[in-house]
């Protein structure tokens, strides 16, 4: 059991990945990269989500309202797709729609020195709300945004299948992840905002605005949100239903704190539910046990539950998390 604590993220995402990988590839090498494929597209809107969490967690503001902001970004972005005809279009008010919610996240807990739990709560109530009281039917977009092939890339043996054909959001959404691992750890930005996240008071100190840092990367964390319910409107399924995310912004945040508030973290974290979830539904289509489809879907959850049992010892959030920031009078 120590070993397996030990272990990161990313050794469970390369033993699960060979491991899995393998049992297809050993009886149907088509089946084997359909899984793969497809646990991209469950992961990524996970991760997206997960990445709001920890640009905002790192900088000391808790967010229990993503699944808010991907909710009524979803909403917002497909409906506007809709009536405008245009998905892409749809897609920036989505993102818009997300950046919303971050400032008035901002507002609440900066500002206002709310309880953060209680105003992600708020952000989660008004969402559910407004998305179930303007839900009309009989809506429909254009089509989905259009997969973009990579002629390169996908001539590579193997990896090539899996890796081309995904949607616009999908290639950016890996691109910012890659983009905020190095800019958390690797700039200024990035310093102040992990300073803010652990001692305000000496980042303050040192001339970093700790109200100012919060309210910047909490609102285009939310935005970041916006994309995540973006996708799922206009890229993954290009429908929209009340309750349509269905708890992702919820297990977003037990996907940050298995990658232990690290972007590249929760990103493996986040490809390992999505393989979870691509193996469930292979699992389903091949009738390979006889039980009812609800416990098979259950599996995901299941899995991340344990291994947040496993591993929920060894992690330790910024310190100054959810603590409003008072400035000390001199």
């Amino acid at each position: 059991m120590e070993q397996l604590v030990k272990l990161g993220t990313r050794h469970y995402l390369a033993i699960s990945f060979i491991a899995i990988f393998a049992f297809f590839y050993s009886k149907d090498s088509l089946v084997a990269t359909s899984v793969l494929y497809t646990a991209i597209q469950f992961a990524l809107p996970l991760a997206l989500a997960a990445m709001v969490g920890v640009m905002c967690e790192r900088t000391g503001v808790v967010n229990i309202g993503i699944e808010g902001t991907m909710l009524i970004s979803a909403f917002t972005a497909f409906f506007a797709g809709a009536i405008l005809k245009n998905t892409v279009q749809g897609m920036f008010i989505g993102v818009f729609t997300g950046a919303m919610m971050g400032l008035l996240l901002a507002l609440m807990a900066v500002s206002w020195k709310m309880d953060q739990i209680i105003a992600g709560v708020i952000l989660n109530i008004l969402a559910a709300g407004i998305t179930s009281f303007y839900y009309r039917q009989n809506y429909s977009i254009p089509s989905t945004l259009n997969p973009i092939d990579l002629p390169i890339v996908g001539a590579w043996p193997i990896l090539g299948p899996i890796l081309s054909f995904h949607g616009p959001i999908t290639y950016f959404g890996i691109l910012f992840i890659l983009g905020l691992w190095f800019a958390l750890f690797k700039t200024s930005w990035g310093l102040r905002s992990r300073a803010v996240g652990e001692h305000p008071s000496s980042a303050d100190t040192a001339g970093v605005s700790v109200t100012k840092l919060r309210y910047v990367n909490v609102t285009i964390a939310g935005a970041v949100g916006g994309l995540a319910g973006s996708y799922l409107a206009l890229e993954a399924v290009g429908i929209f239903e009340r309750g349509f995310t269905a708890g992702k912004g919820f297990t977003a945040l037990a996907i940050m704190i298995f990658g232990r508030w690290n972007p590249m973290g929760a990103f493996a974290a986040a490809l390992f539910f999505g393989l979870t979830q691509a193996v469930t539904n292979q699992l389903m289509i091949d009738e390979v046990v006889k039980i009812p489809s609800q416990f098979i879907t259950m599996l995901p959850y299941v899995l991340t539950i344990l291994i947040l049992a496993i591993s929920a010892g060894k992690v330790r959030p910024p310190a100054a998390e959810g603590i409003p920031y008072e400035k000390e009078k001199s």
